[in-house]
């Protein structure tokens, strides 16, 4: 994909792309100073051939016009569509949306484009640009969290379906935070029954931490709570073993002072019963998985 004519656009449309993508997540990228004085939105997208709207449609994007080179791109498809004009036209679709903040849009979009083209050059970006729409609606941690489910979904399916892309590390990450904010919920839920003693289920929160999101940021904390829900309850040999596989795998942990000090409190100390559901998750943990 690439400007054609001029030699003063020997950009490509890829590298447009990576550039304009990598500037909107807060990575710094040096750049010309683009003409944002380029007015094209007059020229007529009903009879232009495609290799000219989509030129036009890049001309846009560089000049920050994206409403405009929505238009060029969409025109494209209208009249051509299944050619591979339209098949580019899509992924520029894509990511003029994305940039636009039409989130939704931008999945629907490129979700009829990996439909249609799941093997093709630009697919491992346009999945990646999904991953990306869903997530940006991630929300604070008090509110529904499917938007990070779905950003967990898409962007592992740009690690197992494109593993050699170079947008695989971003989507390792973006799967990261999406789970820790999941864990994040279970245990603000988790809190909330705890606070008014419903300890089952708090405990039923908890457990969901430890063995569903145990590399987040929240399993310590998970696991005190765990002490501090079944000492209440006074199965203190389940609060033994939370005690114990969260001194093992922290030791320096604030969480396992708490824990520590709540169990002597009562005389009794940390230590692991392998019958325990605790234990067998506390091996998953020392196995990194």
């Amino acid at each position: 994909m690439g400007f054609a004519g001029s030699d003063s656009m020997k950009i490509t449309a890829r590298a447009l792309l990576v550039t304009l993508l990598l500037a909107s997540t807060g990575i710094a990228v040096s750049s010309c100073q683009a003409d944002r004085d380029i007015d094209i939105t007059k020229l007529g997208v009903e009879t232009d051939p495609p290799e000219t709207l989509y030129n036009q449609g890049l001309a846009n994007i560089k000049a920050g016009n994206m409403t405009e080179a929505g238009k060029k791109f969409d025109a494209i498809n209208q009249q051509e569509p299944f050619s591979e004009w339209a098949r580019k036209a899509l992924v520029m679709s894509t990511f003029v949306k994305f940039r636009q903040g039409r989130y939704d849009d931008a999945v629907t979009t490129g979700n009829t484009y990996l439909k249609q083209y799941p093997q093709s050059e630009d697919a491992a970006y346009v999945q990646y640009l999904v991953g990306n729409s869903y997530s940006k609606q991630i929300v604070d941690v008090t509110q529904d969290q499917r938007a990070a489910q779905q950003t967990i979904e898409a962007m592992q399916k740009v690690v197992t379906n494109y593993p050699t892309s170079e947008y695989v590390n971003d989507a390792q990450a973006k799967i990261r935070f999406a789970k820790d904010q999941l864990a994040g919920k279970e245990m603000q839920v988790g809190r909330y029954y705890l606070e008014r003693k419903d300890y089952l289920a708090a405990i039923s929160r908890f457990r969901i931490v430890v063995e569903q999101y145990p590399t987040t940021n929240q399993i310590e904390e998970a696991l005190a709570r765990l002490v501090e829900a079944y000492y209440a309850m006074g199965i203190v040999q389940e609060a033994q073993t939370a005690a114990a596989v969260l001194g093992h795998n922290y030791p320096d942990s604030k969480w396992y002072d708490d824990s520590y000090k709540l169990l002597k409190s009562g005389g009794a100390e940390p230590r692991e019963n392998s019958g325990s559901w605790i234990s067998r998750a506390g091996k998953k943990l020392l196995l990194g998985t």
